[in-house]
């Protein structure tokens, strides 16, 4: 049951490698071929989405005495609306570490909880996975958001393709 936070109602679910190209390949590199998108490890991780149930928001506290839209639900995404990708390995201390990949959410849905609400399940999941610390390759224009989850960047920027980023990492309790 969806509580009144302004959010679209959503379930997140673990989805398989193929579900998750789709949204990679259109947000993140869509001037690259399909194949760019698809690592040669997504077999060995766990891949999540975020499924819409409803897309009208609930409306915040001091608006509820309007009228709420109707939406047609034949209009719901079918796919997923973000996807994230996590793989496990252990570092140069024998320490297990989380690896997130390949983090998209559709344009029209970012900036709106979404992406965070995924974020949030996937650092639950590698805690409850024994992992120590998480990390990923973040777009330097995404800087601020991950640091609202308590990554920092470290090192130097470096570019993939034409694009910068920095590895961002954080210890997990």
């Amino acid at each position: 049951m969806a509580t009144n936070t302004g959010l679209p109602s959503f379930t997140i679910r673990a989805i398989t490698p193929a579900e998750t190209h789709n949204l990679r390949h259109r947000v993140l590199w869509p001037h690259k071929p399909m194949s760019y998108v698809q690592l040669d490890e997504d077999d060995q991780g766990h891949h999540f989405g975020v499924f819409l149930e409803d897309a009208a928001p609930l409306l915040p506290p001091n608006l509820q005495h309007l009228e709420q839209p109707q939406v047609d639900s034949s209009a719901m995404p079918t796919e997923p609306v973000s996807v994230i990708s996590m793989f496990f390995a252990e570092d140069a201390n024998q320490k297990k570490e989380a690896r997130f990949r390949k983090f998209a959410t559709e344009p029209q849905w970012q900036g709106r909880g979404v992406g965070s609400a995924l974020l949030r399940y996937a650092i639950v999941f590698a805690v409850t996975e024994g992992a120590e610390a998480v990390w990923c390759d973040a777009r330097t224009s995404a800087l601020g958001f991950y640091q609202r989850f308590g990554l920092d960047a470290e090192g130097e920027e470096f570019l993939k393709g034409d694009v910068p980023y920095f590895k961002m990492s954080r210890t997990l309790p």
